[in-house]
This record gives C-alpha cells, sequence and structure tokens, in this order.
C-alpha cells in the first residue's frame, strides 16, 4: 500500500508595505503615508466594507484605525493602498527608543479586511506584515548630491 500526502494550501489575501514616508506634521500627530499592496489569489474581485489596522513598533501599539469602504480588491491581481498613519505625539516616544537601538523603525503591521458575503455576513480576514524602515543618516541627508 502506498501513502498518499496531500497538503492543503490555504488562499489568503497577503498584505506588504511597500512604502512607509513621513507626509506631515501637525500640533496632535505625525502623518505617515503607508502605501500597501495587497495581492487577491481568488479568481473574483473581494468587495472590501472595512479595512482595521493596528501598527505596531518595539511591540507596542502605536495607533489603531478603520477605514470604512476602501473598495475592492482585484480578482487574481494586486490592489494598491495608499492609508494615512496619525501617530499620536505620546505615542512618539516608542517609536524614539526603537529608533535609538538602530537607527530604523521596526514595525508591525495588523490588518482585518471585513467582506461582506451574501448569506454568509460579515467575514474577517487577518493579514501581518512584518518589516523595517530604515532612516536617513544625517551625513546622507546634508552631502547627498542630487543628479
Amino acid at each position: 500500500m502506498v501513502a498518499v500526502t496531500t497538503t492543503v494550501v490555504k488562499l489568503i489575501p497577503k498584505v506588504t508595505v511597500t512604502d512607509l514616508d513621513l507626509k506631515g506634521l501637525t500640533f496632535e500627530h505625525v502623518e505617515y503615508l503607508a502605501k500597501l499592496t495587497i495581492d487577491n489569489p481568488y479568481p473574483v474581485s473581494i468587495p472590501v466594507t472595512e479595512i482595521a489596522y493596528h501598527f505596531k513598533s518595539d511591540g507596542r501599539v502605536i495607533v489603531h484605525v478603520a477605514i470604512p469602504d476602501p473598495g475592492s480588491l482585484k480578482a487574481h491581481g494586486k490592489t494598491d493602498l495608499d492609508v494615512i498613519v496619525k501617530v499620536p505625539h505620546n505615542a512618539l516616544r516608542s517609536l524614539v527608543t526603537d529608533v535609538s537601538k538602530d537607527w530604523d523603525i521596526d514595525y508591525e503591521l495588523e490588518l482585518k479586511l471585513i467582506i461582506d458575503l451574501p448569506v454568509f455576513g460579515n467575514i474577517h480576514i487577518p493579514l501581518t506584515n512584518k518589516g523595517e524602515v530604515k532612516l536617513p543618516k544625517l551625513s546622507d541627508v546634508i552631502f547627498s548630491k542630487k543628479r
């Protein structure tokens, strides 16, 4: 008798943070622009009713935001989303602690896509991405040459 093993591959959308840039500064918070790419492996577009996310640094939740009605994820394709991340000044201490260790921001982005399927109702798809944003050195900023 021959043993046959099968592997079940879960097809879930995958999120990637493609860029994270400083956008602005106010008296209340610092704004970052996070560029996300969500890869949908399904042959149909997925209507998203809400995206909820936690942005963490150094193991601490820096910000939690919900984005209502961001649109749909393209079928068998990648959908780009620009997300504004507003970090309150009182949370900057966590970022400063992280930056002081190795001059980068180690982050974890936990997203929850909420989709509304007929008959089934709201379905929550959790997505996670970890990475780091390297910060430029002061000497790089001062002595950079524009070409």
